[in-house]
């Protein structure tokens, strides 16, 4: 039988010796990967930013709020998705060094210190945090499209539902989901795949609450950039409502938004399903036929163009509307085209899962809802940071296109020792890790990476 003492563990597997695992009380860490993500930060200068964005209300403390914004992204980004987890990594070598500390220097900031942090931030730290996240977005875009944003830019808007891990302020009992939850808005691009909005609210708040301040403000920044540039918004049918149509026509955008079906809506598409379901009776293969007509219902001012897509397959039949104002939408072959670029506005809700499941972002279990918020906003961070470094051809398909999760296993979770000496700090990773070729490639991306402009640190205005 295998023994186990206090210090050491003894496994008897081998036939002629023991194996004895035991910890090391010498400089080794088990995310080495984590040191190309904190390179291409700071030539991004990101979570200097991000931490510019706070009030210090306590200057001259020991832990400062850039050392503790670091210690919460870079371990969301690890695996550590709370404040407990920090405990036990205070005097972890790669996270002091992370923190611009030797592997060997003070220890780093505790659970109730965090906590303290997370639950001091202001009002107006919110709007220069928000802002940041927006700004960092206009950035990405510009740096895909060779220093320029592009004519135009397509915005994804969606709600995810956030369970409760207690008696969270503001968590309500939402019906649909069977569940007390917060209910946050999430706006991103689907270019770049960076989360431009993640704003926190209310378990019970209807999906559109909100979202025409938020929508705004996002493009008031892409237009500060371009005046000229076209937005164009998609989002589900909780959005579907004219408070949605007026401010984006109100603004000149362009939208194609989900429509619930009513009986009026089924009566005029009767002839039309029942050509889909004849088609598939005839050739047995999924019909999907599309019809587009002016509607109008009795609190629209004008009437507008809806889109009709009615489905038949082995499985039934599924009937769906869309309501948009872009121009030339006629003919079955245009409802199909704006139909299919509707629909592609599932890309979003990876972002959300990415959050939500690779990053933990449903981990807001703070008992204050600003606490929260934050937290949210740190998560956010961590998303999109990882993001941008994994957005380059030059990498691996499976580092570009990965989850959180995937990037953890092949970067991120290496074992290395770590060795300080006068001039330099070296870090020794196996030789037999298979990964070792992917971490070049990321680190590459990393040194080199090179903004055409990232603002000072100090440069993140407070606009109300």
């Amino acid at each position: 039988m295998p023994a186990q003492g206090a210090d050491q563990i003894a496994f008897d597997f081998l036939p002629d010796s023991p194996v004895v695992v035991q910890q090391h009380a010498g400089q080794i860490t088990s995310d080495a990967g984590l040191l190309p993500v904190r390179q291409f930060d700071q030539g991004w200068r990101f979570t200097e930013r991000l931490a510019a964005c706070l009030t210090d209300a306590l200057p001259g403390r020991v832990q400062s709020l850039l050392s503790m914004v670091r210690q919460r992204v870079f371990g969301i980004i690890a695996g550590y998705e709370d404040c407990n987890d920090h405990d036990q990594l205070r005097d972890e070598p790669v996270f002091k060094m992370i923190a611009d500390r030797a592997p060997d220097g003070d220890p780093l900031a505790s659970q109730p210190t965090l906590s303290r942090f997370e639950n001091g931030v202001t009002d107006a730290d919110f709007r220069r945090l928000v802002d940041f996240t927006i700004a960092t977005g206009v950035e990405r875009l510009a740096e895909v499209n060779q220093g320029g944003l592009p004519a135009a830019v397509t915005l994804d808007l969606d709600a995810a539902d956030d369970t409760a891990h207690g008696h969270q302020q503001l968590t309500f009992f939402h019906a649909f989901y069977g569940q007390y939850q917060y209910y946050p808005l999430i706006i991103s691009e689907m270019t770049t795949r960076h989360v431009l909005l993640a704003q926190l609210r209310h378990g019970t708040a209807h999906a559109s609450l909100g979202a025409d301040d938020d929508l705004m403000r996002v493009v008031n920044a892409l237009r500060a950039k371009r005046p000229d540039v076209a937005v164009h918004v998609r989002a589900d049918a909780g959005f579907g409502l004219p408070l949605m149509y007026d401010v984006c026509e109100g603004n000149g955008l362009t939208y194609t938004l989900g429509f619930s079906s009513n009986p009026r809506l089924k009566r005029l598409t009767e002839g039309l399903m029942a050509r889909a379901v004849e088609q598939f009776k005839q050739t047995g293969v999924k019909a999907r036929l599309f019809e587009c007509f002016q509607y109008q219902c009795k609190d629209w001012p004008c009437a507008r163009t809806v889109v009709a897509k009615a489905e038949c397959h082995a499985g039934g039949t599924n009937l769906r509307f869309v309501v948009t104002n872009l121009p030339d939408v006629a003919t079955a072959e245009d409802g199909r085209r704006v139909y299919d670029d509707y629909i592609q506005r599932g890309e979003s809700e990876h972002r959300m899962d990415e959050l939500k499941n690779g990053l933990s972002a449903g981990r807001l279990s703070c008992h204050r809802f600003k606490a929260n918020f934050f937290r949210l906003i740190l998560h956010t961070a961590a998303y999109n940071l990882t993001n941008a470094l994994r957005d380059h051809p030059d990498l691996p398909p499976i580092i570009r296109r990965g989850q959180p999760q995937t990037l953890r296993t092949h970067l991120i979770k290496v074992a290395a020792t770590i060795v300080t000496t006068t001039r330099r700090v070296v870090v020794q990773l196996a030789g037999q890790w298979p990964w070792w070729p992917t971490y070049r490639a990321v680190a590459a991306r990393a040194m080199t990476f090179a903004p055409a402009a990232a603002p000072a640190a100090a440069a993140c205005p407070v606009p109300y």
